[in-house]
């Protein structure tokens, strides 16, 4: 059973269709609402990124949760962990070390658009959602 605490922070790159994936895949699988998200590339994810001291060009995804920023597979194991769904066992996958996990999630990163594609601005989220995006 999922611990109850605030609302953490996701910042994603709006411009990414996969990362746009992502967030709808997230939010369908959060229905406590635990996430809320913003672009990185949005004047709040700038904000984040700098209060947290990550560089304001990281095109990582961020994940704020009660005080701490993570990125790259820390932040998707930590976000994983907190769905509901069987993909919550990749969680255990942090045990692979860093450098490893890292290594993958920036083959995966540096591909992105090439592999998914790109979009021009970010998406609008729906009705809905408004309330989960910053």
């Amino acid at each position: 059973m999922r611990d109850q605490m605030l609302p953490s922070i996701i910042l994603f790159d709006g411009v990414c269709n996969f990362c746009n994936y992502w967030v709808q895949f997230i939010i369908k699988r959060d229905p406590q609402a635990t996430f809320q998200f913003a672009s990185l590339q949005s004047e709040v994810g700038q904000e984040l990124l700098e209060k947290h001291s990550i560089d304001r060009s990281t095109d990582s995804v961020v994940l704020i949760m009660e005080g701490q920023a993570f990125v790259c597979s820390d932040a998707v194991f930590k976000i994983v962990a907190q769905l509901d769904s069987p993909i919550r066992w990749l969680k255990w996958a942090v045990i692979f070390p860093r450098f490893l996990r890292d290594f993958i999630y920036r083959i995966v990163a540096r591909n992105r658009y090439k592999w998914f594609g790109k979009r021009d601005e970010c998406q609008i989220p729906t009705k809905e959602q408004r309330s989960r995006f910053l």
